[in-house]
């Protein structure tokens, strides 16, 4: 294949990725302008449209996204060969692409990225930090940070490397105003603030002496974004039951006010996972194994968690 083919099949497949020309140029380091005439070529050189351009939006044709598919697969094979030559020189190179939900990767995966990019020049990264559920097969990642017991999907292997504590807290405003709740009944007569996911309200977990006790609050502020639901929190709406990670430290501070703390349900897995089919190469390993060493003792965020404020029940 030639050196220009591939170079414009390498444009062609970032755009698609990244959603516009102005964002695969920045990934290639290359001007929107470049990128657009990469593609443009490919086109003219099959003598077929690839993708339908608007104003805003860019969008595969039917030919398009056959051509997609197949040129990825060979991206993603040279990647892998890439990678095989690097594991037999034991240096990192090449993409890693990984995705972890929103405040999470923020404020936890974010600075060990930097590090290790820094650690490790001649690998590139592409971080997707989202809330939504991520299909690393489908969507080409090499890994992924899950919270929770592993699926039963036995193309994906994975690595707990921390646990996470959901509390169930307020701000001390709204606790003086509306009373402390004393038992997960109690949940029902308060004001909540609750994650959406998929358009449904996401249970509260607590831990009774009979086993785990489920209850689905009806929120009378509904949100998909955990940071969206701490700044309510923080505003007084109401009570709201997010991990530690992210209320750690407006616990320590006193921001927050843990209450039902002797209900608190049992901590879940952080686990990295990765596609089972894939050779583990040297970015995705050495990445899991930089993680882990940060984590070794305790997660970063358990420190401040020791320390937290609460209300007994």
């Amino acid at each position: 294949m030639e050196t220009q083919s591939l170079s414009d099949i390498t444009a062609f497949v970032l755009t698609v990725r990244a959603g516009s020309f102005t964002a695969a140029a920045d990934l290639l380091g290359s001007t929107r302008s470049a990128v657009s005439k990469s593609v443009a070529r490919l086109e003219s050189r099959h003598n077929v449209r690839l993708l339908n351009r608007s104003t805003r939006t860019l969008s595969l044709t039917d030919e398009g996204a056959i051509a997609f598919e197949r040129w990825q697969q060979i991206l993603d094979d040279l990647d892998e060969v890439d990678a095989t030559m690097a594991q037999r020189r034991g240096q990192p190179t090449g993409l890693l692409k990984l995705t972890a939900p929103w405040s999470f990767g923020q404020r936890y995966i974010l600075p060990v990225l930097d590090d290790y990019l820094r650690q490790w020049p001649e690998v590139r990264a592409h971080a997707s930090f989202t809330d939504r559920f991520v299909d690393l097969i489908e969507e080409g990642f090499d890994v992924a940070v899950r919270v929770g017991e592993p699926d039963e999907n036995s193309l994906l292997m994975g690595r707990t490397i921390a646990c996470q504590q959901f509390v169930t807290c307020a701000a001390p405003a709204y606790l003086e105003r509306r009373g402390t709740p004393q038992t997960p009944s109690d949940v029902a007569k308060h004001d909540t603030i609750v994650f959406l996911s998929s358009d449904k309200p996401r249970a509260w977990t607590f831990q009774g002496s009979a086993g785990a006790i489920q209850v689905v609050p009806h929120g009378r502020l509904n949100l998909d974004s955990s940071e969206a639901m701490r700044s309510a929190a923080l505003a007084g709406f109401g009570l709201v039951n997010l991990p530690t990670y992210i209320l750690g430290e407006d616990l320590h501070q006193g921001r927050l006010v843990e209450v039902l703390r002797d209900w608190r349900a049992e901590p879940d897995p952080i686990r990295l996972v990765y596609p089972s089919r894939r050779h583990l190469s040297p970015r995705v390993r050495s990445f899991i194994d930089l993680l882990a060493e940060r984590w070794s003792e305790h997660a970063p965020w358990e420190a401040g968690a020791q320390k937290e404020n609460s209300v007994q029940s």
